[in-house]
């Protein structure tokens, strides 16, 4: 009875024209329309569904999210039911349209907007959508939905770039009633905010007497850092790790205490012997796999390992689908394990150099070699990163002829021959990709 009442006045407040079309001629038209015609900032939306999801239809998320925007209905968030009573679309539609689900989402923010008190001037105002943006994290507790809406406004800041693309826009957010320090620190691990799981979602322990801890389990939450952390306290999901960390900048949240036995391996003998940290992303898209995720992660492991006595080695640093009698396959075939146990067994340099064609611009590919993909370009006299470098396509350019490539971002590869690092080829503590 409460939801409807709530519906009826959402409804009552929201546009009133027809249905938005089942499909929209490209993904970028789809966030223009709902934009349009929900009178939601068309770059927060882009920012929203680029947290969600890495802007993937495909994405079906662990808690029940769907498509772009990750509509959903469980116990903490009911995202789809109101976008269906909103726009008069089916939740099938909802769910498996991209123009549906983009405009779905839409309707939600500005119901949430106009609850707030928004009005046309208002919503000109991209700080004032941050309550909005909050209340899309569903009924959560109050970090985790300050966590939720910072990482919206984060990538909003930072900018989105490809096919559906938003330009970076730095916004002073309106936290209302979540300004303030709301963060706890983690006792068990100084970089890490705490934000504990239900209780009924782990067993309290005193590992240290009880259980050796003789396992680290790598996990990808199939859902993103804050729906993840809100799933962990949904009483009704039953599941929880130890830490969750966060795909664009590696920040990390522990939800469960060392000592405590966390349910996430499926299997009791390893849950009570092991410490279960989850990965933002799904398994089957590599963007997720970030290189600030990978160091951040490695050096909780090592800290682990170090801490518990864990050998630094793939017997013990296992993925959740070598859980005996896993039904998971996550991380699945994209998560780079060798470099990961590189940066575990402290293998961690980064590398620089500058770009030197002599004058033209450096094509970057998307492999290491010449027969993948150009997707972008670096000019003659600029500063790169290298995060790792792998051996691919030889070729013959300004420093001779090498067959060494170097990573210097998610993706995008450049031969080592047209880069001035001060070696010849590998650099020393650079891990291999």
């Amino acid at each position: 009875m409460v939801l409807r009442l709530v519906l009826a006045a959402v409804l009552a407040a929201a546009p009133t024209s027809a249905p938005p079309a089942a499909a929209a001629a490209t993904p970028a038209g789809s966030f223009a329309s709902a934009a349009a015609r929900y009178d939601v900032p068309r770059d927060l939306l882009v920012s929203l569904g680029f947290t969600q999801s890495r802007l993937d239809q495909a994405a079906i998320g662990r808690e029940g999210g769907h498509g772009i925007m990750q509509l959903a209905d469980n116990a903490v968030t009911h995202t789809l039911a109101e976008a269906a009573a909103l726009t008069g679309l089916s939740r099938a539609e909802l769910r498996t349209d991209a123009s549906a689900n983009v405009a779905g989402a839409a309707a939600v923010l500005r119901s949430y907007a106009d609850r707030d008190g928004l009005d046309a001037a208002g919503r000109r105002d991209l700080g004032r959508w941050y309550g909005p943006v909050a209340r899309f994290a569903g009924a959560v507790s109050d970090p985790v939905a300050r966590l939720f809406a910072d990482t919206v406004y984060a990538q909003l800041a930072a900018g989105v770039a490809g096919p559906v693309s938003a330009p970076p826009r730095r916004v002073a957010p309106d936290r209302g009633r979540l300004a303030g320090d709301v963060t706890v620190l983690s006792t068990d691990y100084g970089p890490a905010a705490w934000a504990p799981a239900n209780a009924g979602n782990f067993t309290v322990s005193s590992r240290e007497s009880s259980y050796p801890i003789d396992y680290v389990v790598i996990h990808v939450t199939q859902g993103s850092y804050a729906g993840s952390i809100s799933w962990f306290q949904n009483p009704s999901s039953n599941v929880s790790a130890h830490y969750v960390f966060r795909s664009s900048d590696g920040a990390v949240t522990q939800t469960v205490r060392e000592k405590d036995i966390g349910y996430h391996a499926g299997n009791w003998d390893y849950n009570t012997r092991s410490i279960g940290i989850e990965h933002e992303g799904f398994v089957d898209n590599p963007a997720w796999f970030t290189d600030a995720m990978y160091r951040a992660s490695a050096a909780l492991t090592r800290n682990l390992t170090t801490k518990y006595g864990i050998p630094r080695d793939r017997a013990h640093v296992i993925g959740h689908r070598e859980v005996p009698g896993a039904t998971h396959t996550d991380p699945g075939p994209n998560w780079n394990w060798t470099y990961y146990m590189q940066l575990v067994n402290g293998i961690t340099g980064i590398g620089s150099g500058t770009v030197d064609t002599a004058s033209t611009s450096l094509n970057v590919r998307s492999g290491p070699g010449t027969g993948y993909a150009v997707v972008g370009s670096v000019a003659d006299g600029a500063a790169v990163t290298i995060w790792c470098q792998a051996t691919g396509t030889t070729v013959t350019g300004t420093f001779g002829t090498s067959n060494v490539w170097n990573r210097i971002g998610l993706n995008r590869w450049v031969s080592d021959t047209y880069v001035r690092t001060g070696h010849n080829g590998f650099i020393p503590g650079v891990p291999r990709c």
